[in-house]
């Protein structure tokens, strides 16, 4: 005999239940079956609902009771043939009317007892079962109906009733000894006192009343049918990555469900449990899906690590002072206080000390529990010796469940690092010594970071999930996204890195998806999201507080690159190519390095300087090593070498720079190029990688452009200032040319000065041959004395630039 259990969602309508008696039907063919079933789906909360109001005088419940018979006559008439219809509906009927006194006597008295309360809700129950049992009689004669209250018996304690299996047991057994249908439907939920009075079995009681049948018959299996795939590593609503679990003990299913694994409630595995009758959890709706297998039998070779599960609103309390230390008793006291209160105590951790006793328990207990404790220990509290009690509310407890983790080392290491990594703060850690679940408090704003990240390192075979959001999407922002568009498999099945670009925003909009922007229509997204606004993008970012994210700053934007701050101290990585940051005040500089290190979240910004070149990268593993740098020589403005590289008697300095642009080797202002502040920035931030402090005010700047070109409001009116000063630069290119040599803009750093400047490059010099947009950087060093360490290759363009930013977040994913 098997006993199948059908929640609330799988018999929420009539669609749903001609699912469920197919699914019954099918198994009947081969076996009898005991089919217990919940009440249509929100049914007992809006029971709930009318009995309290009717309470309150609030004469709305009648609306309440209306929609509640309105949902069970539509699925009778849906569900039985019309010649059959006209006992069944007035059967039902008379319950509703049934319930409709009780709800007025409450109208009318202006109370609701625990008694009455059970009453009320067992009518969720008894309606369904009754219009599921008739229904399947339909297609299957031999199959009939058993009130659970008849064969269920509990004490008087409304609202979770105690079972007496000793009564109850022998109740069941004598009833389906005799019992000929080959499937009888039964409600769940509910039950009845020896005298007679209607009892409910708390949350969870229709999975309690399965299992109580299944136990009582020894049946060979309880199949608890729901609207998943069975238990999950972690909930998918939160953590889209996770997986059914195929196969799990009644220990880890217990673990789990009491840490909020709502598939499945613990006291529902206690009857099966000592039986040792399997568990499986199956879809409704999937009904050909493996589901969840549970059971006493031990599996090999399996991930340690079953599943990560969490219970949310939890506070977390704790009392301490030098008074407890060596008095027995304290943790008893505090408990009792507790249990008086009805409090239930979901996490305790005690230091070894006995100076501290620390428990977790739920948000709407905590003023509660304050009180209690703080007036129970009030004598020790007047007297210094113990403090009042420190309350921490809005926490969430986060749990690492599996059987066989006691057999793995450094499963715990690996929990606490992979939350150090993405900076969640553990106010509070237990683990049993069976090590079959570890738990830790945490921020409830965190809960979804840790879940993930947790997820990610012990079930998603090391693939690193980045999310990446996206500030400025021109020319250099539209060749990084077709690079990650075109890498994104190459990635995830070679580095095992899975990248998503979660957010993209430009100077007009913005737009945000949390499950990832498809790279292919990101043009048309970005157009229908909403207006751009620095600080909501800001603020979105951080609201999300998903693991592995990452701030790509693609803009040249001063506004933008003072919100570096920002993502750093929120563990959010950030990678840029806006060269305003490192190159603004020294003391702003070393605090966004320093906050980089204190909070773990990368800073980079390889593209500062020469664009994809691995100049930075380079520097950084030279001082790393020990190295010392004491010379900088370098060209560093692509777009300048371009433009002196092209600059002639045939092309004019206005339509090279012109050129220059459509290129997209100046920035959009190419001001910023020719007046050498670009190249000022880019030899500071070399100078400060190098070691050494230096502000820009420090830099000297030999400007070759006349002062009236750099004064220019527009760039339409700089272009028109090329043109009037056009013999200006044909003077300089003569110059070049009369003393055999080529015009390149250096930037050099000796001696603790640096300066950049327009420079005549003999043909021997290392510079002279240096073509079109390329950069060249020697780096004279301890090491590198007589010989420099020569650096070269394409220092400008949108493709080279979105290169070496598409690299620094690839750094990121192998960290």
């Amino acid at each position: 005999m098997r006993v199948l259990k059908f929640g609330g969602s799988s018999v929420a309508n009539a669609k749903n239940i001609k699912l469920v008696l197919d699914i019954i039907t099918k198994k009947a063919a081969t076996e009898k079956l005991i089919v217990v079933v919940s009440a249509f789906s929100k049914i007992t909360d809006l029971l709930l609902l009318a009995s309290k109001k009717a309470a309150a005088g609030d004469e709305s419940f009648k609306e309440i009771l209306a929609d509640i018979e309105r949902q069970h006559l539509d699925a009778l008439k849906e569900l039985i043939p019309i010649s059959e219809q006209s006992s069944l509906l007035s059967h039902v009927k008379r319950i509703i009317n049934h319930l409709e006194t009780l709800l007025d006597g409450c109208y009318l008295l202006g109370e609701l007892s625990l008694r009455t309360s059970d009453t009320i809700l067992s009518f969720g129950e008894l309606l369904s079962s009754y219009i599921i049992a008739e229904a399947l009689k339909q297609n299957l004669k031999n199959s009939g109906y058993k009130d659970s209250r008849e064969i269920i018996k509990t004490n008087n304690h409304f609202g979770k009733a105690i079972v007496n299996f000793e009564i109850t047991n022998r109740l069941i057994t004598d009833y389906f000894a005799s019992n000929e249908n080959q499937v009888v439907v039964m409600p769940g939920f509910i039950a009845a006192s020896l005298d007679g009075i209607n009892t409910t079995l708390g949350r969870g009681g229709s999975d309690y009343t399965a299992a109580i049948i299944a136990g009582a018959l020894n049946a060979t299996e309880l199949e608890i049918w729901t609207d998943v795939n069975g238990m999950f590593t972690a909930n998918p609503k939160v953590v889209k990555q996770a997986q059914p679990i195929a196969f799990i003990s009644y220990q880890e299913a217990m673990e789990l469900s009491h840490f909020g694994a709502k598939v499945l409630y613990p006291p529902t595995i206690q009857p099966v449990l000592r039986k040792n009758i399997p568990i499986l959890i199956k879809n409704t709706f999937e009904p050909q899906a493996e589901g969840t297998y549970i059971s006493n039998q031990e599996m090999s070779h399996t991930n340690p690590v079953k599943g990560i599960s969490h219970i949310d609103n939890i506070t977390l309390i704790t009392l301490e002072g030098s008074g407890m230390i060596g008095v027995t008793g304290s943790s008893k006291r505090l408990f009792e206080v507790l249990s008086h209160q009805e409090i239930n105590v979901i996490f305790i951790t005690q230091a070894s000390s006995e100076h501290s006793i620390c428990i977790g328990i739920l948000n709407s207990d905590a003023d509660s529990a304050e009180e209690s404790i703080n007036k129970a220990f009030e004598v020790e509290i007047s007297q210094n010796k113990i403090a009042l009690c420190i309350v921490e509310k809005n926490l969430c407890i986060i749990a690492l469940v599996g059987e066989n983790m006691k057999n793995h080392q450094g499963l715990s290491g690996s929990m606490f690092s992979t939350l150090g990594k993405n900076n969640v703060n553990i106010r509070a850690i237990a683990q049993g010594a069976s090590e079959r679940n570890i738990s830790a408090v945490i921020s409830e704003r965190d809960v979804k970071k840790a879940l993930n990240s947790l997820h990610e390192t012990f079930f998603e075979k090391n693939i690193k999930q980045l999310n990446l959001f996206v500030m400025g999407v021109g020319n250099v922002g539209e060749k990084f996204i077709e690079q990650i568009h075109q890498q994104k498999k190459f990635l995830k099945e070679n580095l095992k890195i899975n990248v998503r670009v979660i957010a993209l925003s430009n100077s007009k909009k913005m737009y945000f998806d949390e499950d990832g922007i498809s790279l292919k229509e990101w043009r048309f997204l970005l157009e229908t999201g909403e207006t751009a606004d620095k600080e909501k993008f800001i603020t979105t970012v951080k609201e999300l507080n998903l693991r592995n994210s990452i701030f790509v700053d693609i803009t040249a934007n001063e506004s933008i690159s003072q919100t570096y701050e920002h993502f750093l101290k929120r563990n959010i990585a950030v990678v840029t190519c806006n060269k305003i940051a490192c190159a603004s005040e020294f003391d702003n500089y070393k605090k966004l390095k320093k906050l980089s290190q204190k909070f773990n979240a990368p800073f980079l910004f390889e593209t500062n300087v020469g664009a994809g070149l691995p100049i930075i990268d380079t520097l950084k593993n030279l001082i790393a090593s020990g190295d010392k740098v004491h010379k900088i020589q370098a060209v560093l403005s692509g777009s300048l070498n371009f433009v002196f590289n092209n600059f002639d008697t045939q092309n004019s300095f206005h339509d090279v720079v012109k050129e220059a642009g459509v290129q997209g080797f100046t920035e959009p202002d190419p001001k910023i190029d020719l007046s050498g502040i670009d190249v000022a920035r880019k030899i500071l931030i070399l100078i400060r990688e190098s070691g050494y402090q230096m502000e820009m005010n420090q830099i000297t700047n030999e400007s070759f452009m006349p002062a009236e070109c750099l004064d220019t409001t527009s760039n339409e009116t700089f272009f028109e200032s090329l043109k009037k000063h056009a013999s200006h630069f044909e003077a300089i290119y003569q110059e070049a040319v009369s003393k055999d040599s080529r015009l390149k803009y250096v930037a050099q750093f000796e001696d603790g000065k640096a300066n950049v400047g327009l420079r005549f490059i003999p043909k021997d010099h290392p510079f002279y041959n240096l073509e079109g947009k390329d950069n060249i950087v020697l780096f004279f060093t301890d090491r590198y004395v007589e010989q420099p360490l020569l650096i070269k290759g394409a220092g400008a363009g949108a493709a080279v630039t979105a290169s070496g930013i598409f690299a620094d977040v690839i750094r990121i994913g192998n960290n």
